[in-house]
């Protein structure tokens, strides 16, 4: 039975990997790719030291590459749009954070496997595409606990359709909102307007910058509410969506509280 699971869980990470792989590289291309496959290979180099300092020292160094400006000329050559090259920009800055959760827990915990399987495992969990590019992110450990439950048994699979689309539902209205709110509110335009700020009274002011993080807040609920509705279909548990910025007291508690 151990046996039949280990194949099952590998078979479905495999499946899942090789997918992930080709959807990063038909977006990113294959130079972009080899940047990503450059510091996997760099941070999984590192995290066979074991040396926490080391590891960070190597990881911060390979995120800081997206601020050298002959490199970056170089990247922005290889695309026609800049919003490709930013999408290669928040990638490589992501898959960052995944490398720092790989090369500590390696540190704190040694995995008792083989580098090959430390290293496929390292590149399913880098190239996992509902995450791939914004997050949100969940660390190594949980990511690989995660995925052997979700492939031994299937016995949530009614309550994990039934959430995933129930947050279908709440993905689509906020993204209708969202949209709504770009194309009749003029969002965007008002935001980047500073003639505002001298035309307005106070008290419109003040409204107009809540309707702002408002705003702000709808489109964050996209970008990682979609992600994690995919990945709990996988079977994994996702980081909670962030509370609504209007009952916070502070803004800072937006990115540590999250939706009961």
């Amino acid at each position: 039975m151990i046996r039949a699971d280990v194949w099952r869980t590998a078979l479905k990470v495999l499946a899942l990997t090789v997918y992930d792989f080709l959807a990063a590289s038909s977006v990113l291309g294959f130079k972009g790719v080899s940047v990503l496959l450059l510091h996997v290979s760099v941070a999984f180099s590192v995290a066979q030291l074991r040396k926490p300092s080391l590891a960070w020292v190597t990881n911060l160094l390979l995120l800081s590459t997206i601020y050298i400006q002959p490199l970056q000329n170089i990247q922005r050559g290889w695309y026609s749009t800049e919003e490709e090259y930013y999408l290669l920009l928040f990638s490589v800055a992501v898959c960052g954070l995944r490398f720092i959760s790989f090369s500590l827990e390696h540190c704190w915990s040694p995995l008792d496997r083989s580098r090959v399987v430390q290293l496929f495992w390292l590149f399913s969990y880098t190239f996992y595409h509902p995450f791939f590019y914004n997050g949100p992110i969940i660390t190594f450990k949980a990511y690989t606990e995660q995925m052997r439950r979700s492939a031994e048994g299937n016995n949530r699979e009614e309550s994990v359709l039934r959430y995933a689309l129930a947050r279908s539902g709440r993905v689509l209205l906020w993204w209708c909102l969202a949209e709504y709110m770009i194309h009749v509110m003029y969002m965007h335009s008002i935001q980047s307007n500073e003639t505002y700020m001298e035309i307005l009274p106070p008290w419109a002011l003040g409204g107009l910058a809540l309707a702002l993080v408002q705003f702000f807040y709808v489109k964050y609920l996209v970008l990682f509410g979609f992600p994690s509705m995919l990945a709990t279909l996988d079977g994994l548990v996702p980081p909670k969506l962030p509370r609504c910025v209007s009952i916070m007291y502070s803004f800072t508690g937006m990115w540590r509280s999250r939706l009961a």
